[in-house]
């Protein structure tokens, strides 16, 4: 039953909703207190959590963790553009990406860019580090990076307030 997009849309009530922004809040909060938040009794709030892991529409939960709290100074972008964009050469750069620890996200684009990566490194020298293992592969083309200075909106991916005004 694993759904995505506007068909989902129209199977989650007000109360769905409501879970979901809670959870993308606090994936850590109990169901009791979920529960209560909602307006739901908690045998009927955990059906619900169970029904959109189901569904796929709840993926995961996890911390978030303060890199730099951690020894990670460096949080920066790099911007790939690769020579051949056959399937054969797609798929080994992104296993390639999928073995780079210090790739934190990996996004293929459209455009004159392939791929951005979200990437971070203890310090400035294991980044470059990375950057020349990432610039000596033999599909790459082009390599931009761009270091970031200050973090300034840090929001979960979906944007649940406004899903919810359209879906009602």
């Amino acid at each position: 039953m694993r759904s995505t997009g506007v068909t989902v849309r129209g199977r989650l009530d007000s109360i769905d909703w409501a879970i979901l922004k809670e959870l993308q809040a606090d994936g850590s909060i109990t169901n009791v207190e979920l529960a209560r938040r909602v307006g739901l009794s908690a045998p009927p709030c955990l059906r619900r959590v169970r029904a959109l892991e189901s569904a796929g529409i709840i993926k995961a939960y996890r911390a978030i963790l303060d890199p730099k709290g951690l020894g990670f100074e460096i949080v920066c972008f790099a911007m790939v553009q690769l020579d051949v964009q056959g399937k054969k050469e797609l798929q080994e750069f992104e296993q390639r990406v999928k073995d780079w620890s210090m790739v934190r996200e990996c996004w293929t684009l459209s455009g004159d860019i392939d791929f951005i990566m979200k990437c971070v490194a203890p310090n400035l020298a294991s980044f470059q580090g990375l950057v020349s293992e990432l610039t000596s592969l033999p599909n790459v083309r082009n390599v931009r990076t761009a270091l970031t200075l200050d973090l300034i909106k840090d929001e979960p991916l979906v944007p649940i307030e406004d899903i919810a005004e359209v879906t009602e």
